[in-house]
C-alpha cells in the first residue's frame, strides 16, 4: 500500500536541505525527474518489481493510487514529503502545477517487462 514518509529537513538561515538517507525501503537502481507537464496524465501503470519514491521537489502535483483493495489520491507539494509505491501500486499523476519537477526514485533499471498497465 503507498504512504507518505516525511523526509529528515535541516533548516537555517542559509535554506533548507532534505536527506534521503536510510528511509527507503530498497537500494536505488534509477533515478528520473519528469517536469514541463502539460495537462497531461502520466503514469497509469503499476509493476511486477520495482518499488518507487516519489517526490515533488518543486510545485505541486497529485497521485491517484489503486492497490487493488484501496484507493487513495496523494497531493505531493513539499519536496520533504516522500510517496512510496509498492509494485502493487497502479498509479497515475496528474494536475501538475506550471513549476512542477516531479522526482522518482526506483529500486530497479528500466525494463519494460516489468510494467503492468492494466488497472485493477
Amino acid at each position: 500500500m503507498a504512504r507518505l514518509i516525511n523526509l529528515k529537513t535541516f533548516m537555517d538561515i542559509r535554506g533548507n536541505l532534505t536527506v534521503i538517507e536510510k528511509v527507503l525501503p530498497f537500494d536505488i537502481k534509477r533515478i528520473f525527474f519528469i517536469y514541463g507537464v502539460d495537462e497531461s496524465v502520466r503514469g497509469g501503470h503499476r509493476h511486477h518489481k520495482t518499488y518507487q519514491a516519489a517526490i515533488c521537489i518543486q510545485g505541486s502535483c497529485v497521485v491517484s493510487n489503486n492497490d487493488g483493495s484501496n484507493r487513495e489520491v496523494f497531493v505531493l507539494d513539499n519536496p520533504g514529503t516522500c510517496l512510496l509505491l509498492e509494485p502493487k501500486d497502479w498509479h497515475q499523476m496528474h494536475d501538475f502545477s506550471p513549476d512542477a519537477i516531479f522526482m522518482v526514485i526506483a529500486s530497479e533499471y528500466f525494463d519494460p517487462e516489468d510494467y503492468i498497465y492494466e488497472n485493477y
